[in-house]
């Protein structure tokens, strides 16, 4: 484990120093970021203005959901795009041939050989927001306190997602549609998952299960979530993590190499 931290450490470190060249671009990154939030505070706004609310779901608490939508954004631009898009080109162009005589583990070494700080504005964005919203409902520490598990629970199944996606590129090469596919269907944890049609909630919780990624943690935070809802946020993780895990060894079978 020490090995992995050290491992870590010297990747961010030189992610960040490179990055750092061109400060600009946090700025650039911070003004985008608060333009998006606007925009999305304006479409939450649109279906509040004429007092029309999600069914059981007041302003600040739909801002609570936007706000881990936001912190979501933040996140897979930090941690997830940087990495597990490359690995196709790494597929493409033969270079996961020296990423598996590393070391270390090959899904380690993709997951996090790099990260973007201009995702952080995002991040920052979505936490102040989930704070505000909490500060007008009067929430105590204790519900942000509990809410971290099924939020951190959320990063760990979108990741998986994500990279048993990536993975699939062994077989098909270019899946750059499909990421495309996975970030519009995140737009849906822009809302409650009560805010769509039953069919789609259905679909959103047991098949692409986006209620764990943002409404059910927001439930949390707000102290109204099933115990049932909080320990399936949690095993969902679990499993997505080892299938992930499963599915990339069952993918390497089929790599032949650039050499092959």
């Amino acid at each position: 484990m020490n090995r992995y931290l050290k491992v870590l450490k010297r990747f961010w470190m030189a992610a960040i120093a490179a990055e750092l060249e061109y400060r600009t671009n946090f700025v650039l990154a911070l003004i985008s970021s608060t333009a998006n939030f606007l925009g999305s505070l304006f479409g939450l706004f649109l279906f509040y203005r004429t007092g029309y609310t999600f069914p059981g779901w007041s302003w600040e608490e739909a801002i609570v959901v936007l706000g881990l939508f936001t912190i979501l954004l933040g996140f897979a631009a930090t941690f997830l795009s940087p990495n597990l898009n490359r690995i196709v080109r790494h597929v493409q162009e033969g270079t996961l041939d020296f990423i598996l005589l590393k070391p270390i583990s090959s899904q380690f070494w993709l997951s996090a050989r790099t990260l973007s700080p201009w995702g952080f504005p995002d991040i920052i964005v979505g936490t102040a927001m989930v704070l505000y919203a909490g500060t007008r409902l009067g929430l105590a520490w204790q519900n942000y306190l509990f809410g971290i598990v099924p939020v951190l629970c959320g990063l760990a199944s979108l990741y998986s997602i994500w990279f048993v996606l990536g993975a699939t590129s062994v077989w098909f090469v270019k899946i750059y549609n499909v990421t495309e596919v996975l970030r519009a269907l995140l737009e849906a944890g822009r809302y409650p998952i009560i805010a769509y049609p039953a069919a789609y909630r259905v679909f959103f919780t047991f098949v692409f299960p986006i209620a764990f990624l943002t409404t059910i943690p927001a439930e949390t935070i707000l102290g109204r979530a099933d115990i049932s809802w909080i320990a399936g946020a949690i095993v969902l993780p679990v499993a997505l993590l080892f299938a992930s895990h499963v599915f990339w060894k069952f993918a390497l079978r089929f790599y032949t190499s650039a050499s092959s």
